[in-house]
């Protein structure tokens, strides 16, 4: 088990049982050590649709009890609406999700009351666990209240405020269900705002959905739909909710940075923080300044709150995947939107459909209107994390090691290691390499000046990666 981008993560194998009890344990102390919690203190725990998920939030909820604390249960809901609940309440929480990793995997996201813990929050648990784990550990699976219909309808209220209302009146949009925990939200949130919907493949076997990555498969799906169904729009959410997906009119979905930009573009706000891997024309395209950070929300949550307290009164955040953090207060439609300073799916949804509707242009003409490079991303599954350790200490040795290995590609202008390895070729193009925090994955990102470049430059960096691992 260990921290990545987002939470803890592993293999439901490795999970299970006495992890789970093990780091619930170790989060419960730290809250109580910290002064973030008192005895008897409520503790709210959600998760996803995964299998695995109810046994191992039933696991943490009777580790929590024993360490002192009151479990709530708040069933499964988005991410998103569990650590909006338990803010409001004063309360920290627990999601288990593995987002958007498949089902033989899982994970744990934890918040303080003031929300999404930081990676010194992540080492001063891990510490607590290493310590805790020489002591036996009682696996008794406890229970809480229940409150997901309250957790719900706060989220819901809240959604219900970005947009003015019937602003989506005239389009047709079709949810894509799966698995997501978001799925009857984001029915019932667009059809709130005077959408025409039409829910589409719900599935009681669970479905991973990397909406960073959309595969071949997901994205025929869509594009078969939009065509059969005359929609303007697919949306849907990784297995937790708070990354989103959108597909334009042809089915073909939206780049998650493009979302991220359309949600400044509806708040205004007068800082945006995101990772490296977002589009660089982002600094040119907006009346905003950007602050560039590693991949992952502790790092943007962190960029955000550094904004703050240098005096900014609009701070934004999201990431590539599309996941909006909002660092501040805004009032998009004249009604306050507190911040929620964790990945929201609806927000970046209802921007680009507002966009959309506003400017009665199909989504497929908002990202060329907007100037902005071409960008695209893949990655390799079950990639061994060795394999990729060893590729990216070969490549960061030295600058010759780098350029052979990319020789076949272009010619290399630039290197920027804050996360992983972005090469700036001098033709513009742009080639990042990044090992994934989460899961054995390799992912590979890329920037060009049109679909068909990056789309290329794209499979030559796979296939660099691929030829890689097959070498004795």
């Amino acid at each position: 088990m260990k921290f990545g981008t987002s939470g803890l993560r592993g293999l439901v194998v490795d999970l299970q049982g006495h992890a789970s009890a093990l780091y619930a344990t170790a989060f419960a102390r730290y809250l109580l050590n910290k002064g973030f919690a008192k005895p008897g203190d409520t503790l709210f725990v959600g998760g996803d649709y995964r299998p695995s998920s109810p046994d191992i939030a039933a696991t943490c909820m009777g580790a929590l009890e024993r360490a002192g604390l009151t479990p709530i249960d708040c069933g499964a809901l988005p991410t998103p609406a569990l650590a909006l609940y338990a803010m409001a309440k004063g309360s920290a929480c627990l999601m288990i999700t593995g987002s958007h990793i498949p089902a033989d995997r899982n994970g744990i996201k934890f918040y303080r009351p003031d929300g999404e813990i930081d990676k010194a929050d992540e080492q001063a648990i891990s510490a607590l666990a290493r310590e805790l784990d020489r002591e036996i550990i009682d696996l008794t699976p406890g229970r809480g209240e229940a409150a997901n219909i309250d957790a719900m309808q706060l989220y819901a209220a809240r959604n219900r405020t970005i947009l003015p209302p019937k602003a989506l009146a005239g389009l047709k949009i079709g949810v894509y269900q799966h698995s997501t925990v978001a799925r009857d939200e984001l029915v019932d949130v667009v059809a709130a705002y005077g959408a025409d919907v039409v829910a589409l493949g719900p599935s009681e076997v669970f479905i991973p959905v990397d909406t960073e990555a959309v595969s071949p498969a997901t994205i025929q799906l869509m594009q078969a739909w939009t065509k059969e169904q005359a929609l303007d729009a697919v949306i849907s959410a990784d297995g937790d909710g708070d990354r989103p997906l959108v597909a334009d009119e042809f089915g073909n979905p939206l780049k998650g940075d493009l979302l991220g930009f359309l949600v400044a573009k509806l708040l205004k706000p007068d800082v945006v923080v995101t990772p490296v891997t977002s589009n660089s024309g982002l600094e040119r395209a907006g009346d905003f300044s950007v602050t560039r950070t590693r991949v992952g929300s502790p790092f943007v949550i962190e960029g955000m709150n550094a904004g703050l307290a240098a005096g900014a009164k609009a701070v934004l955040g999201f990431e590539a995947n599309g996941g909006v953090l909002t660092g501040s207060a805004f009032a998009p439609a004249g009604t306050p939107l507190t911040a929620l300073p964790t990945r929201d799916s609806v927000l970046p949804i209802l921007a680009a459909l507002y966009q959309a509707r506003q400017t009665e242009k199909p989504l497929s003409a908002l990202a060329g209107d907007l100037g902005l490079p071409v960008t695209a991303a893949d990655r390799l599954e079950n990639f061994p994390t060795e394999t990729s350790a060893k590729l990216m200490s070969h490549l960061q040795a030295s600058e010759d090691n780098l350029a052979a290995w990319l020789k076949p590609v272009g010619e290399i202008a630039g290197i920027d290691s804050t996360d992983g390895l972005r090469v700036t070729f001098t033709d513009g193009r742009i080639i990042h390499l990044r090992p994934s925090g989460n899961a054995p994955e390799m992912r590979c990102y890329v920037e060009a000046t049109n679909e068909d470049a990056a789309g290329k430059l794209l499979a030559q960096g796979l296939d660099l990666i691929r030829s890689w691992a097959q070498q004795p």
